[in-house]
């Protein structure tokens, strides 16, 4: 008897990811899916994904793509397969399964909000926006009118934002005030980034601003119109990006006049040693991070290298409530893996990143490159160091935006009056803003 299993997808470009399987590369499958997928026909993504799931010991998945396999016009299977995708993180697989099930059960708000989810997986928040506005005539105002004003101010359209959040009611059900007050002050930080710089398709950091409360100290001098817009990808970091970035730090507080009068120091060292050098260019003293203290500097290095730490996520949970005149500094943050707190002060945005006394890549004495050793000198000498970096302007390539201190202080003083206000809470979506990203 055939038996399924054995089935291979007929299309060329899914036959590659199958080839891929075959191989035992399901990530390389998986980023084959990625490129094609979405205009394949569903049954056959669904043979590569059930044999991928299988691999990875995904059987939630798995079980669905075979139900999607066996049936693949069936409106539950569709949305069974799109949910364990969803669940599972590969949100792009999700979305074509989502869109045929809504089609053919167009009353469902179940549907709808399953597939707005799997957009906002993606990034794609003004799919999600014409999504929802096409079944505005019978859906729930929370959730589904408020997630049309969140994907809105995520694609950048704050007219169609502004225009349904003043139709948004406030909530009958307590547990949606949060949500309704974190909107709120998004669109009020929108007003004053406008006035800053008038939250263009490129304006990095205005609408990191927008979307949570970061200023932000850098913007990436390399490849801004080749992709990057502001971001690093890699980023080998050194001694004086670090001191730049404590620099505006100082600019940044002094302009928002907030007069802290300690830095704590968080136990990653890596945050130690930025700490300590963030001290003496704040002319502040340094303690050990206590949680409650106020009118402080918490200075991380990366916040995700903090949540590595042994006390790492207990911490970051005690920082994602703010306490009165707490400023938390990220030097060095991750915009594709976000760290569960948002900073009030970031000075880059990057991809991957190597401290300026990690493990750098270097020359080696055969011509070839290898990984040097970690700089292992007491964090206080290593923290004397970037203070005394030399501070020659970075090159780049002349495509952005300039990036003076003229310019950073007048967003600054454009910001300050919603500045540090809410929670700290954690981004998932880089927002209207797209930049060039690495597997």
């Amino acid at each position: 008897m055939f038996s399924r299993r054995n089935r291979r997808p007929k299309s060329p470009e899914l036959l590659k990811a199958w080839d891929s399987l075959e191989s035992g590369d399901v990530p390389g499958a998986l980023r084959q899916l990625r490129a094609t997928g979405e205009d394949q026909p569903l049954g056959e993504v669904a043979l590569v994904v059930r044999r991928a799931a299988g691999a990875a010991g995904f059987d939630d998945l798995a079980e669905a793509a075979a139900a999607l396999t066996a049936d693949p016009g069936q409106a539950r299977a569709l949305y069974d397969y799109g949910y364990a995708c969803v669940e599972r993180g590969v949100h792009y697989l999700a979305i074509p399964a989502l869109r045929e099930a809504l089609r053919l059960r167009p009353e469902s708000l179940g549907l709808l909000r399953e597939l707005v989810s799997a957009y906002e997986g993606e990034g794609r928040h003004g799919e999600a926006v014409a999504e929802l506005a096409r079944h505005e005539d019978r859906f729930a105002e929370w959730p589904d009118r408020y997630l049309l004003v969140f994907n809105a101010i995520m694609a950048g359209d704050l007219a169609t934002a502004r225009r349904h959040h003043a139709l948004l009611d406030d909530p009958e059900d307590a547990q949606w005030q949060p949500t309704r007050d974190r909107q709120s002050r998004m669109l009020l930080r929108a007003g004053d980034a406008e006035r800053a710089g008038g939250l263009g398709p490129t304006d990095l950091r205005g609408w990191q601003y927008v979307l949570g409360g970061t200023v932000l100290g850098a913007v990436s001098p390399y490849g801004f119109d080749a992709g990057m817009t502001g971001r690093y990808a890699w980023l080998q970091d050194d001694p004086a990006r670090c001191l730049r970035g404590l620099l505006r730090l100082r600019t940044l507080l002094e302009a928002a006049e907030v007069r802290p009068r300690s830095v704590s120091l968080l136990p990653d060292r890596d945050s130690r040693v930025l700490g300590l050098a963030a001290a003496e260019v704040l002319g502040l003293p340094a303690e050990p991070f206590t949680p409650g203290r106020t009118d402080t500097v918490v200075v991380a290095y990366d916040l995700n290298g903090v949540a590595a730490h042994d006390d790492g996520p207990e911490i970051l949970g005690q920082l994602v409530e703010r306490l009165p005149g707490q400023v938390l500094h990220e030097h060095a943050s991750c915009w594709t893996d976000a760290p569960v707190v948002t900073a009030d002060s970031v000075g880059l945005l990057h991809q991957t990143v190597v401290a300026p006394w990690g493990e750098q890549l270097r020359q080696g004495a055969d011509g070839g490159v290898e990984r040097g050793p970690a700089d292992d000198r007491p964090e206080a000498e290593i923290a004397a160091s970037v203070t005394a970096a030399d501070l020659a302007v970075e090159d780049g390539d002349d495509e952005g935006p300039a990036d003076t201190d003229e310019a950073f202080t007048a967003f600054v003083a454009a910001v300050r009056g919603t500045w540090l206000n809410g929670p700290r809470t954690r981004l998932t979506s880089a927002g209207p803003v797209p930049s060039s990203r690495f597997a």
